[in-house]
């Protein structure tokens, strides 16, 4: 169920866009619920943890609320989405369904650099005074992983304590990048549930894959939205959140248990580094995870469900059942508002993180 203080918030914060826009605050707006194309994000591994390459679009199946779906685009790894009738086209010259490649997790160079569609990462770095231990080694693990993304991946890097800061803004200048995450100092106390619902509201305004990758040091101390709702938020609008934390935070029984079900549910892995060894090698997995997806989307079909609609993404045929798919298990459909008008103004996101 939507919790109360979560509904306030993105009340609170489209208003406020809504006064940005001129739109006058006193007007009484007219809420709608609008789903457009829903996009997924899907690992499919086997039973090692390595990933299945080369898949096409038949051989996977949508369900929604128990409806099965109609894929409406598909791509793999840092490819550009394409229609499905492109696929069909393609199919008589296709290599056979469950002809799938295995692909090592171990690091190894990819094949997708030379392609010009990737991800949004968003990166979000506690700066908090959890962090005054280790602080250098974690810009240094987070300076390594943005250099080693895919050349079609665009990063934007935040950092929070008490407050969110926008440090570089979503670019391809990695640069840019690795100068913002030099630039943070540590210091107050953590409010990492508020910055990432922020960061959130941010990614949802992008097309295409958005990701949120998290590098946190220990558990929230001072933000007042629940981490329900923030999970919500990012199953809603189609973003993947990725938790890298340290052997500080494992020892939090709470923080263990939120970060592993929010990463789940969006389709992202949780990691707990011991040193900064595995720190490194938690990023290096994240970016093997970004080459490997396939980008899957539909619009749903009709649905009277107007709350908590459910995603199952199943593989078809007897030779590829054995292998493990992971994804957002589901979304919440989101109001969009409308002036008298019914021009749309900002506010929330859209359940599906498109446009």
């Amino acid at each position: 169920m939507l919790k109360k203080s979560f509904l306030l918030i993105l009340i609170t914060l489209g208003f406020l866009a809504g006064d940005e826009n001129g739109i006058d605050a006193q007007e009484a707006p007219d809420l709608h619920v609008v789903v457009n194309m829903v996009q997924l994000n899907v690992a499919v591994t086997d039973k090692n943890g390595n990933y299945i390459t080369g898949l096409q679009p038949k051989d996977f199946a949508i369900v929604e609320d128990g409806i099965l779906e109609k894929a409406a685009t598909f791509a793999e790894g840092n490819a550009p989405a394409r229609s499905i009738s492109e696929f069909a086209e393609q199919e008589s010259s296709a290599a056979p369904s469950g002809s799938a490649a295995r692909y090592s997790s171990d690091g190894s160079p990819q094949s997708f650099e030379s392609v010009v569609n990737g991800a949004n990462v968003f990166l979000l770095f506690d700066t908090s005074n959890y962090m005054y231990r280790g602080f250098v080694f974690a810009q240094d693990a987070i300076a390594e992983f943005v250099r080693s993304l895919a050349s079609a991946d665009k990063i934007a890097f935040y950092s929070y304590s008490r407050d969110l800061s926008r440090v570089a803004p979503l670019t391809s200048d990695r640069l840019q990048v690795v100068r913002a995450v030099r630039s943070t100092v540590a210091g107050d106390d953590a409010a990492l549930y508020n910055a990432l619902l922020l960061t959130l509201k941010d990614a949802a305004q992008n097309t295409g894959r958005k990701v949120v990758v998290v590098f946190s040091n220990g558990p929230d101390n001072s933000s007042v939205v629940p981490p329900e709702d923030v999970a919500e938020l990012a199953q809603s609008a189609g973003v993947s959140i990725y938790m890298i934390s340290t052997q500080k935070a494992r020892l939090e029984p709470v923080s263990t248990a939120v970060f592993d079900r929010m990463t789940a549910a969006t389709g992202g892995k949780a990691y707990f580094a011991k040193d900064w060894k595995d720190e490194h090698r938690a990023f290096a997995s994240v970016r093997d995870d970004l080459a490997h997806l396939y980008s899957l989307s539909y619009y749903p079909r009709p649905n009277a469900n107007t709350g908590w609609r459910a995603i199952t993404v199943r593989l078809v045929g007897d030779q590829l059942k054995k292998y493990k798919v992971r994804t957002r298990n589901g979304y919440r459909l989101q109001p969009s508002r409308f002036s008298r008008d019914n021009k749309t103004t900002s506010f929330g996101s859209s359940p599906t993180g498109m446009p």
